[in-house]
């Protein structure tokens, strides 16, 4: 009798972007529409390259072109055929759950079911004013609001009632999701309480994960699976977003990386109060136990198995845009994770 085999862990690689404000040729900044453009380009060439996922975060300022991401995942879905397409993160705290509902349901039915929503509070704030929500509510806000999009999503008429928003009896939504309810995750930066949140709702959990140590959030996804079980829900999915570039040696992608990757730290840190990025910092995240996925596909590749096994992750993604960094490496750079990256993790997963 031959000896029962053991499943290996399979895992999705995908990849995502701001629509960061990239530069010429010369230098000089793209014009924003431009950048919609190439980010349409890069998508169609995630998919040749056989990655499952291409997500577009939202945000509203002027070093990113993205505000209305699902009007993007719209014209992706037209020119794409199987990769699946989703947001990294819809600012859920500052829409209404409707509507968002009713625009991922859209872009559902135009990709044929390929369609995802990552759910969150939101790192930046500008569209908490610019829609006017106060930052006080920042909180009551998301637990609101995902508690009726969790609803929503089942496609069935909802009844809800708070304070955020006015409350609903038996409505219906439209248009209907045509394979089943609409896939959805919560995007969370650390929190045991957002963890908890997304636990409760019997969410799937999309772990942030942009600097330190990756495996000191497996505390978290040990949180979270048992409070999916307290909660009585079914076990759920955990992916992981990372920042990185791949390209064919180490040094190179560090080189390439690096100016685009400081200034949009610096700027970002001016912002919030950080220090300034150091190359010694950046390359010590590029470590083997760092956060940073930024290497040789091999180098890479190991990094996504090691956290893919210490997390228990079913997907991870990668932010493959960072500032200025020009467009054409960022399409090598989504080559490489494809053709070469994909199938060495799920060799190296299929090893162990």
């Amino acid at each position: 009798m031959s000896e029962p085999t053991t499943k290996s862990q399979q895992i999705e690689i995908g990849v995502e972007t701001f629509g960061d404000v990239t530069h010429d040729a010369n230098g000089q900044p793209l014009h924003p529409a431009q950048v919609l453009r190439n980010v349409v380009a890069e998508a169609r060439a995630a998919e040749a390259a056989g990655l499952d996922f291409f997500a577009v975060g939202e945000h509203h300022r002027d070093d990113y072109a993205i505000s209305a991401p699902e009007v993007v995942l719209g014209a992706i879905a037209a020119v794409t055929e199987t990769i699946r397409l989703g947001t990294a993160v819809t600012v859920l705290s500052s829409d209404d759950p409707v509507r968002v509902y009713e625009r991922f349901a859209t872009v559902d039915g135009l990709s044929n079911g390929r369609a995802e929503a990552i759910l969150g509070r939101g790192s930046f704030v500008e569209s908490f004013p610019l829609f006017g929500y106060e930052l006080s509510d920042y909180e009551l806000l998301f637990e609101e609001k995902l508690a009726l999009f969790a609803k929503l999503r089942k496609g069935e008429p909802v009844s809800w009632s708070g304070k955020t928003r006015s409350a609903l009896r038996n409505q219906a939504v439209y248009p209907p999701i045509e394979n089943g309810k609409l896939d959805a995750w919560v995007g969370v930066g650390g929190s045991p309480e957002s963890v908890v949140r997304a636990a409760k709702h019997g969410l799937p959990l999309f772990l942030a994960i942009i600097g330190g140590a990756p495996m000191a959030f497996e505390p978290l996804t040990r949180l979270y699976k048992r409070s999916l079980e307290e909660f009585g829900h079914e076990p759920q999915r955990i992916g992981a977003h990372f920042h990185g570039l791949v390209a064919d040696t180490d040094q190179e992608a560090l080189d390439l990386l690096w100016p685009h990757y400081k200034v949009t730290m610096d700027r970002l840190g001016a912002e919030r109060g950080w220090p300034p990025a150091s190359r010694m910092r950046f390359e010590a995240s590029a470590g083997p136990d760092g956060s940073l996925l930024a290497g040789s596909p091999e180098t890479v590749a190991r990094k996504m198995a090691k956290f893919a096994t210490g997390l228990d992750l079913s997907r991870i993604d990668i932010k493959y845009s960072a500032g200025s960094l020009p467009h054409e490496t960022m399409l090598r750079s989504i080559e490489l994770l494809g053709t070469k990256v994909k199938p060495l993790v799920q060799e190296l997963l299929d090893a162990k």
